[in-house]
């Protein structure tokens, strides 16, 4: 009954050794790591355009290749979709991770055969180092639900397109898929609420000991599960022990989770991304992340305010210091070189490098996991507006985290010249618009996560009055288009129309 906890902790212990080998020695991998992606990569089209057979060192490395983003890099992406070869990287992807972007729409990231064992090591290696350090292995016995995107893929270029979710439930280890929940043809399921009814029945009678997923997820199938069962989580799951989650802040969720399962259990965070697995939390209770130094990534750190100079401060992991907020920048064995994610992060400690992910490079909502950014919330308003013949004087958006009953929604407050006579369909308007520009934010709706936005008319000069009251009126002062916290939108409800 107990086999696989048995057989898997002196596979812990072997991982956990092997995890304190490399956090000793994370800067000298560093820089092998990057003779060694040099290398491999100096055949490529990108290798010869930047010439890596002339790169001998990381000061080379930033002479001849530059920081770039998404935009930057879709050329090479574009020759890749169209069938082409060692475009970025030797060969071809074995995947496209496809993920919601800015300017660009949707952006499909490269996952090559080199690559993919990050994405998936690091998680196992995660869950194994916490059962070393803990000592709990148990739940390696039970029935483990993993909240993930539809594994359909589709295919462009004959290359295996979709979530990094929906991917990595194709990689899940033969020995846990008796364990995994829910089952292959549920987590295929598009409508939220559908399969959630469908993982309720799949899970209510089961031994559940872990759950695996992004925050608000998990907080609705604890809903919908007390709500069929009459019980708390942790009342129903006697052996429910561990939480796994990742992708958004779990501060604003932490709370309810708990108390909707009854009592506390031991949490595990991941930082990942299509991009990679980039830092894990390797040890219980402990501050900030293990960054991922020994996986195929090299990391560059820019200071957060130089990000958007023309000739940026670029650092190597050796030149870090704590407590400095950094852009994270990442050249990797997929085929991206000195990408920009878009992520700040900052070092809580440099033995071993541990770091806390800060926010982003701009204003943006990722509450739910859905990374809207300005650009996206200013297309969907003009828009609307334009098309209504509107004009809009000042906005900003936030999250509003349902604490008890209902859903969660953006909450949008806008002063308008004149406040459209249907501010229902206005509404609607501006949410389609927004649900056409990023994919992540329509996932949440039409999987009945999320409820539309809701807007809330300021009155005439309310924004001007705010930002008065709080001493920001004029010169260099802005009001945010976005926030991920409440703090703003808190303070705006003095200035709206009742």
């Amino acid at each position: 009954m107990y086999l696989k906890s048995l057989l898997a902790k002196p596979f812990a212990n072997y991982v956990f050794n092997k995890t304190k080998k490399w956090m000793s020695s994370a800067v000298e991998d560093q820089e092998n790591l990057l003779k060694s992606l040099v290398k491999s990569a100096k055949s490529t089209e990108f290798g010869k355009e930047h010439g890596f057979e002339t790169i001998q060192s990381y000061e080379d490395f930033k002479r001849q290749v530059p920081i770039r983003d998404y935009e930057d890099i879709k050329p090479y992406i574009e020759k890749i979709k169209q069938g082409k070869h060692n475009i970025l990287w030797k060969g071809k992807p074995i995947y496209f991770a496809k993920t919601s972007g800015t300017t660009s729409g949707i952006k499909y990231i490269p996952i090559t055969k080199d690559s993919i064992s990050n994405h998936i090591d690091t998680a196992r290696d995660a869950l194994l180092c916490y059962m070393a350090q803990s000592g709990n292995s148990l739940f390696a016995n039970g029935k483990m639900i993993f909240l993930s995107g539809s594994p359909e893929l589709e295919r462009i270029a004959n290359i295996p397109t979709g979530r990094l979710s929906g991917i990595v439930n194709h990689h899940v280890p033969r020995y846990l898929r008796s364990n995994q929940l829910p089952s292959y043809e549920t987590n295929c399921i598009e409508d939220w609420e559908l399969k959630l009814d469908k993982i309720v029945e799949e899970t209510i009678n089961e031994d559940m000991t872990l759950i695996s997923g992004i925050p608000p997820w998990m907080q609705m199938y604890f809903d919908r599960i007390m709500q069929v069962s009459g019980k708390k989580v942790g009342e129903l799951f006697k052996n429910l022990s561990v939480l796994v989650y990742g992708g958004v802040n779990f501060e604003p969720y932490k709370k309810r989770l708990f108390e909707s399962i009854g009592r506390q259990i031991d949490s595990i965070e991941l930082f990942p991304a299509s991009e990679g697995f980039f830092a894990f939390q390797d040890k219980p209770e402990s501050q900030g992340l293990l960054l991922n130094t020994d996986s195929g990534i090299f990391y560059e750190f820019i200071p957060a305010n130089e990000i958007f100079n023309s000739n940026p401060t670029r650092l190597s992991l050796k030149d870090i210091k704590t407590n400095e907020n950094y852009a994270l920048v990442v050249s990797n064995n997929a085929g991206l070189w000195s990408y920009n994610l878009g992520d700040t992060i900052k070092f809580v400690s440099t033995n071993p490098y541990r770091i806390i992910v800060t926010g982003r490079t701009k204003h943006f909502i990722s509450a739910f996991g859905e990374h809207v950014i300005a650009e996206e919330v200013e297309h969907a308003l003009t828009t609307a507006a334009n098309e209504e013949g509107i004009k809009v004087i000042e906005f900003t958006v936030a999250p509003l985290i349902a604490q008890t009953k209902g859903k969660s929604f953006h909450e949008w407050f806008i002063e308008f010249d004149e406040t459209p006579a249907d501010l229902n369909s206005f509404s609607r308007k501006v949410d389609n618009n927004l649900r056409d520009k990023n994919i992540y934010y329509d996932d949440l709706i039409s999987g009945n996560i999320l409820e539309t936005l809701k807007i809330h008319p300021v009155r005439k000069n309310g924004f001007i009055d705010y930002m008065k009251s709080i001493g920001k009126l004029g010169g260099q002062n802005k009001l945010p288009r976005l926030s991920n916290d409440r703090q703003t939108a808190e303070a705006l409800y003095k200035y709206i129309y009742n």
